[in-house]
């Protein structure tokens, strides 16, 4: 650092920012645009990006302008820095979401001298009476936060951030900083080209996140495994990203009804909502948050414990990028994603009303993504290899499924030699599928325009265990080994390297493995509906003793309260607690059939029992006592309780909702016989003769069944219709055993 004084950079960094030394390269990063140089800086998420262009805004006579792509990242690293300060004005932001009064503040506070770091969106900067506000002050250097933005390879690309060179040029001749936590070469090019920063001193951090575990799981009961899984890691801050905004909001209440400390968090939601998610998430009022991939984007949490992937991400970039906010601080940093290949076939049909090019981009993206899932090699070593780093899997530590389980290798020089000579033989001029077509003698368009069936190597990989999936294995392996290139211009066309033509020469062993095969999971699982154990069609048989104990307990609790034994328990809520063993009243909610009102009146011998037969026994629960059923209707069963109170006739309430009166006393009494009371007075007092009434109420106080059929064959058919026997038995259910 020619002409910098390291002292005083440090002197800055402890007094300003407390830190006693710099991470990596920032020094060397900072001193660079101190000299008046372009810099491109490629640094993975928690490896301290911010800093390298905030202290130096700090030191420098101006104010830096830091373009970023997000309002919610903006508002996060303004705080951040006037946290550092007693000056509020030395960090603003400007964009859409500032009142007139505010920006005029904001650009007095420019003007003066007292702003060091402006945040702007690229939209803002590209406005005319901003430019022109912009000549106005001392520029420092601009800094272009998030650069892999302006990639069509990227995996956000934002077209407004290819506006930015000629605004740059138009503002003042000034440094410029890219930053990026995920580039690989082709967008590292795109980024450099597109700012006019192929000159510039590229500053590069290994993209090994050491203490990341990587893991993929197939796409089974999700929702049911992430509750398990959060519920094992109590008290952890976590993210669970998903594609759509409807699984974002199922899976926050499956988790909420749960327990869990959840929020949900997506563009849909007002923006006060989501500012108010993301500061209760930083201050631990949450313990998970449930996003769109917006979130996250410069949330300066290091200790996110875990990230959830319900759903593959589109692009090995994007992928890396969320688990990046695990274990920001060293710490422990669990990365698990659901995976189905079908959901990558769903995210192709996405982009067909795309342009040709960005949909062929986009499938290459999304073979990478799926070539990760699949393969069982170090997921660690495949992730470093497609940023252009090279790793050894000895090291990975087994910090990766793949390394902690690893599977069954084979010998695979001869098909390794096999797919190299294929590739050769085909002029280097074609992509795996193309490939694997001329290795299983399959015609398609482009070997029959080739004419590749006149080759000697045709058909040559037809063997009575060797499939497409398994010479895609191959390909894939090579790639990572380093004895095939692809080439990403175009559009992933398979190449030989030194190392595969030196192969080709003269084959050594090598040792390769299949890959995993995800196409028979679940990827519609319908996991709307979240369902303990006991009603998955008798798959998990019941304690019978403790079913027993708990039947006489109840005989014994019905005779006391002079009340039939089913309106306290059913049956079914008995053998699902001789299943679950529920210790306490919370864990007793989690059964099917009992409501919070049930269990507080009624549950606490009947937890006592348990938790002595429990401990007399030595018994392990099962993990699926913590996962509470969610009913899909959740909005309907608001509404029936909302109307209700109201006192809404029944009729008028069901035409509301297009149901039929029997459909709806369905859903009112799923509510009751959870344990929620309600009050249908006011409709039987006008629907129902009031001697008809307390006769069938009558009948269910001295009856040991429910039973509607028998109900009606005993209190006589021609004169007590099925609705008023379940609209009476809903009070009865209501009045005494709610």
């Amino acid at each position: 650092m020619v002409g910098i004084d390291k002292k005083e950079l440090l002197k800055t960094l402890k007094s300003f920012f407390g830190f006693n030394a710099f991470k990596g390269q920032q020094d060397q990063i900072i001193g660079n645009i101190l000299q008046g140089k372009d810099a491109f800086v490629i640094m993975p998420t928690g490896g301290g990006k911010s800093l390298c262009y905030q202290l130096p805004a700090i030191m420098q006579e101006g104010t830096a302008i830091i373009v970023s792509p997000l309002i919610a990242l903006m508002k996060n690293q303004v705080d951040a820095i006037r946290g550092f300060s007693q000056e509020q004005g030395i960090a603003h932001f400007l964009n859409s979401s500032l009142g007139k009064a505010d920006t005029i503040q904001v650009k007095n506070d420019v003007r003066s001298g007292k702003t060091k770091l402006l945040y702007v969106a690229p939209e803002t900067l590209t406005k005319e009476d901003n430019i022109a506000f912009f000549k106005e002050f001392k520029i420092s250097f601009f800094a272009i936060d998030e650069a892999h933005c302006i990639s069509e390879w990227g995996h956000d690309f934002r077209p407004e951030y290819r506006k930015l060179k000629p605004i740059i040029e138009a503002v003042g001749n000034v440094p410029v900083m890219a930053l990026t936590a995920t580039a690989t070469p082709k967008v590292q090019q795109d980024i450099q080209k597109n700012l006019g920063m192929l000159k510039a001193e590229v500053f590069k951090s290994s993209f090994n996140r050491e203490n990341l575990y990587y893991e993929i799981r197939p796409k089974q009961q999700v929702i049911k495994e992430v509750i398990k899984f959060v519920k094992q890691h109590a008290g952890k801050s976590g993210i669970i990203y998903c594609l759509s905004r409807k699984k974002v909001e199922e899976i926050a209440e499956a988790l909420k009804v749960n327990g869990i400390k959840a929020a949900p968090y997506h563009a849909g939601l007002d923006a006060k909502e989501r500012a108010r998610t993301q500061d209760r998430f930083l201050m631990e009022e949450l313990q998970v948050i449930v996003a769109t991939i917006a979130f996250g984007m410069g949330i300066d949490k290091p200790d996110v414990r875990f990230v959830i992937h319900h759903d593959i991400p589109k692009s090995l970039e994007g992928y890396y990028q969320e688990t990046g906010r695990a274990g920001r601080d060293g710490g422990e940093g669990k990365c698990v994603t659901f995976y189905s290949y079908d959901d990558i076939v769903k995210l192709e049909k996405f982009m067909k009303d795309k342009p040709v090019s960005e949909q062929e981009i986009g499938k290459q993206m999304l073979a990478e993504t799926s070539s990760f899932a699949e393969t069982s090699t170090c997921r660690r070593k495949f992730l470093l290899h497609y940023f252009g780093e090279s790793f050894d899997e000895r090291h990975c530590n087994s910090m990766c499924d793949n390394c902690r389980h690893p599977r069954k290798k084979f010998e695979g020089k001869s098909d390794l030699h096999l797919v190299l000579k294929c590739i050769k033989d085909v002029k280097e001029k074609h992509k795996l599928k193309d490939i694997i077509n001329v290795l299983m003698g399959q015609s398609s368009s482009v070997t029959k325009s080739y004419k590749h069936h006149e080759l000697k190597i045709w058909g040559d990989g037809v063997e009575a265990d060797k499939d497409e999936r398994f010479w895609q294995a191959i390909i894939r392996q090579a790639q990572v080994y380093g004895y095939v290139i692809k080439d990403i211009e175009r559009y992933g066309v398979l190449k030989l390297s030194k190392l595969g033509l030196e192969f080709l020469k003269n084959p050594y062993s090598v040792l390769l493995t299949r890959d995993h095969n995800y196409t028979n999971t679940d990827a519609d699982d319908d996991d709307d509906d979240i369902i303990t154990a006991s009603r998955q069609s008798g798959t998990i048989s019941s304690d019978q003793q403790l079913f027993g104990m708990l039947k006489e307990l109840l005989r014994k609790t019905a005779k006391a309260k002079g009340l039939p034994p089913y309106v306290i328990f059913q049956e079914p809520s008995l053998e699902e607690m001789s299943i679950q063993y529920p210790l306490t009243i919370d864990e007793l909610t989690k059964i099917g059939g009992v409501g919070s009102g049930k269990a507080a009146k009624y549950g606490k011998p009947f937890v006592e029992l348990i938790k002595a037969y429990v401990e007399e026994h030595d018994i392990e629960r099962p993990m699926d006592m913590v996962i509470r059923s969610v009913i899909n209707k959740s909005g309907l069963k608001v509404f029936i309780i909302q109307n209700i109170d109201r006192k809404v006739n029944l009729n008028d309430m069901a035409k509301s909702k297009n149901m039929s009166l029997s459909d709806l006393l369905t859903e009112i009494e799923t509510i009751v016989f959870s344990g929620t009371k309600v009050n249908l007075d006011y409709y039987i007092k006008q629907h129902i003769d009031a001697e008809k009434a307390e006769e069938i109420l009558n009948y269910f106080k001295t009856s040991t069944s429910d039973d509607i059929t028998e109900a009606i064959n005993e209190l006589g058919e021609n004169d007590f219709s099925e609705d008023e026997v379940r609209v009476l038995r809903i009070k009865f259910y209501s009045d005494f055993g709610n």
